[in-house]
């Protein structure tokens, strides 16, 4: 197991992207270590419903091939990420956290997913979810329960604590989940992070306003 820097966990998604590209690290460096403090955190909270250790470090090794050989870099480069496991990863589990979907494996990929592997960034692991996103508390018949970090005897929120708590612990820069009433806020909150709900038709409002 490679020995965890805390200082090179502790940066954002953007401040690693920068080195990245800056060539001051790599990306292979940067998902063994991800590695290896997912593998600390997980025995202690199960914030991890599958691991996709294998593909990401063949996503690293080909994204350290770009920055050497000076091809075009997406904003993200290189950088790892977590998602809700409920969200679809082409290929991987979607159970919700459902016994009833118990052989459900995604048929695509999420749109939000998709746009930010577009701009280089790397799953590194799908997080455990309340069953069926519809619980303010993480815990489910398939994975089973989330802990909180700083305290295993308290809950880690939902329902996309799992992503919460990897990110609460350095294991991602940065996580997808999804929010209807609370499910990426309420588990931000319990485990000391910053969790955005984007507003309903932002976009549109904005892309309204540029053509006017």
């Amino acid at each position: 197991m490679a020995q965890v820097r805390a200082d090179l966990l502790e940066l954002s998604a953007v401040q690693l992207a920068w080195l990245i590209r800056g060539k001051q690290i790599s990306p292979v460096e940067l998902i063994e270590q991800c590695i290896a403090r997912l593998e600390q955190v997980q025995p202690l909270c199960n914030a991890m419903a599958v691991d996709l250790f294998e593909s990401a470090r063949d996503a690293a090794r080909r994204a350290e091939e770009d920055v050497l050989k000076g091809r075009p870099l997406g904003r993200l480069h290189g950088v790892p990420f977590s998602m809700k496991e409920g969200l679809g990863l082409a290929g991987q589990p979607k159970t919700c956290g459902s016994r009833l979907r118990s052989n459900t494996r995604a048929r695509s990929t999420a749109t939000v997913a998709t746009r930010l592997m577009a701009a280089g960034a790397i799953p590194l692991a799908l997080g455990n979810q309340a069953e069926m996103a519809l619980w303010p508390e993480t815990d489910n018949l398939v994975y089973g329960r989330t802990l909180n970090p700083y305290d295993p005897s308290r809950t880690a929120g939902g329902s996309s604590g799992g992503d919460s708590v990897m990110v609460a612990s350095g294991c991602v820069p940065f996580a997808l989940g999804t929010d209807g009433g609370g499910s990426i806020r309420i588990p931000a909150a319990f485990n000391g992070i910053f969790g955005l709900k984007p507003s309903r038709g932002a976009g549109a409002a904005e892309r309204t306003s540029a053509a006017g």
